[in-house]
């Protein structure tokens, strides 16, 4: 078989123009950045408010394993299944980040056959969106400590600055640094600290606002600092909201680009979900909603993460209403949870298969909280036996789920037409009540253990000291009926990767919890959680290189 970027660079592009074309989009409708990538101008964007919406479809999936579950793979395919059966498809995917993609995950384009191009320019600088939040970001964060520098007229105080730069790589020693050594020219010296970019709350602003209106708005709250006297300063009050939207006004756009099968995708955004809220923009889905009769978008990592936070902070803010979802599992993630090594997951193993299912049952009772029906799909391999896949679909239909295996890797559109018919089925047969887990109105301790308790599993919260008494700060300061975002590993469903399965009698620990007043949320720092990763022993940038006729190589 080939490698991802083999098949990619061998796929025969459509211009982006005609990609738009079949959707109806004029070329006056388009920003174009190159043949292959584009954004939709404001203009068209307000143009298609007034049209009704199509389904949309969330893509989630059980805790990642090592052995991988595919489940931006399983989005793509999915949408060009649709096409197939002559269905008007469109996905909505988050934009990757380069951390990932130099570090141990590798890129975001999905695989195989199900992949979005042009995926080099896709993983690495795209059309500069991430570019635009780092740089907004890092201006913020100099015209705070020029303020402080140029006499401190706010009385901001230097011990209790919260705004933190960024930078889009996985960069451990940045983590913790002291800045304004040097002349007293050079700046005051204090401790500060950096994020990877996808953290950075202006991420988070730019996927949830609605407009370049709301977009400075939420841009004004940002708390960046306290005051001598314990209040909030905000990014409104250094004056850097205008400078900051200027930076952004283009990355605002959604972009365009297409499957390997020429399905339109629009790709906008993209938050982690284990330390940010892990959707693609509103502005996105929204716009694929009013283009595609299906749209089919994900929520990254396990659903307890990706798919609690799509609910629970984008659907609520945007009053976005899903149709089905879909939860993406494999034979080997369920062995893994039984128990198995990694290298061991090949092996036919119905007992462990029937030891793990405990993880993807958990998944499946925490989806069926929000009201929306469920479909699960197996992501096939060839070492899957007959008996394990027979189980696992026997377990999803007695909890009330339809059930397909996913061929989407190896066959594109025509491995997934199985899962379109069996979603499809759900949406023209069960309909969907959803709901948040959560009121507005509930405190933001009890939204935290409500969390914890019911899509975790947990069987308590402890909190820091630090932590219960910002929680009461936020409160104090009219924040108590912001959600909730919880920063937490995305390899169990506790605070502790190593708890596989479906962990009981375990205590999620928060540790830290902070505003993101712009976005609209709180968020609770669990465990050993870190919002500026680490690279591996051996990064994935090792093995990528660029040929001297340009063709870049070992990229997945």
């Amino acid at each position: 078989m080939k490698s991802d970027i083999e098949i990619a660079q061998e796929t025969e592009l459509y211009p982006i123009t005609k990609v738009a074309e079949d959707m109806g989009i004029s070329l006056d409708d388009l920003e174009l950045y190159g043949k292959y990538k584009a954004k939709f101008s404001d203009e068209f964007l307000h143009s298609i408010e007034g049209r009704p919406d199509g389904k949309l479809i969330l893509v989630t999936a059980v805790n990642p394993t090592p052995a991988g579950e595919g489940k931006t793979t399983q989005s793509i395919g999915l949408a060009e299944a649709f096409a197939k059966l002559g269905k008007k498809a469109c996905l909505a995917l988050r934009e990757p980040s380069l951390g990932p993609c130099f570090g141990i995950k590798g890129g975001a384009a999905g695989g195989g056959y199900a992949q979005v191009l042009p995926m080099e320019d896709l993983n690495l600088h795209f059309t500069g969106d991430f570019h635009a939040i780092t740089s907004a970001n890092n201006l913020l964060a100099a015209l705070l400590d020029n303020h402080i520098q140029q006499g401190n007229q706010l009385g901001i105080d230097p011990r209790r600055v919260v705004w933190k730069r960024c930078l889009d790589m996985n960069d451990r020693a940045l983590r913790n640094i002291v800045i304004g050594l040097g002349a007293k020219s050079d700046g005051m010296v204090r401790e500060d600290h950096f994020i990877i970019t996808v953290a950075s709350e202006i991420m988070a602003i730019l996927c949830l606002a609605d407009d370049l209106h709301d977009l400075k708005e939420r841009l004004g709250r940002i708390i960046v600092a306290y005051n001598f006297n314990g209040d909030p300063v905000t990014a409104k009050d250094l004056n850097a909201v205008g400078s900051m939207a200027a930076l952004l006004k283009d990355a605002m756009k959604p972009n365009l680009i297409q499957t390997i099968e020429h399905t339109p995708a629009i790709v906008h955004g993209g938050p982690f979900a284990n330390i940010a809220h892990g959707c693609n923009s509103v502005r996105a889905t929204r716009t694929a909603l009013k283009l595609a009769d299906y749209v089919i978008t994900e929520a990254g990592f396990g659903a307890d993460l990706g798919a609690e936070k799509f609910f629970d902070i984008k659907c609520r803010m945007a009053g976005l209403k899903p149709d089905a979802v879909v939860l993406v599992s494999t034979v080997r993630s369920l062995k893994y949870n039984g128990g198995v090594p990694k290298t061991e997951l090949t092996a036919p193993n119905v007992e462990a298969v029937k030891r793990g299912i405990v993880n993807l049952e958990k998944h499946i009772e925490n989806l069926q909280k929000y009201g929306v029906p469920v479909v699960v799909t197996l992501n096939a391999f060839l070492t899957d036996t007959k008996e394990e896949t027979d189980y696992i679909q026997k377990f999803c239909e007695e909890r009330g789920c339809e059930f397909a295996l996913s061929k989407v890797w190896e066959k594109g559109g025509e491995g997934g037409v199985e899962l379109a018919e069996k979603v499809l089925y759900t949406l023209e047969n069960k309909k969907s009540d959803f709901h948040t887990l959560y009121e507005d109105e509930l405190p933001l301790k009890d939204k935290l253990e409500k969390i914890a308790k019911e899509i975790y599993g947990a069987s308590g919260v402890e909190f820091s000291k630090a932590a219960e008494k910002e929680l009461a700060h936020l409160t104090d300061l009219g924040m108590g009926n912001f959600p909730i975002c919880v920063a937490k590993t995305q390899y169990s469903l506790s605070d502790d990767a190593s708890l596989l399965g479906r962990p009981s009698d375990f205590t999620l620990h928060v540790r830290e919890v902070y505003a993101s007043a712009g976005a609209g949320f709180i968020v609770a720092v669990t465990g050993n959680i870190m919002t500026m990763p680490g690279l591996p022993k051996t990064p994935a940038a090792n093995n990528i290189d660029v040929t001297d006729d340009g063709v870049i190589t070992g990229l997945f």
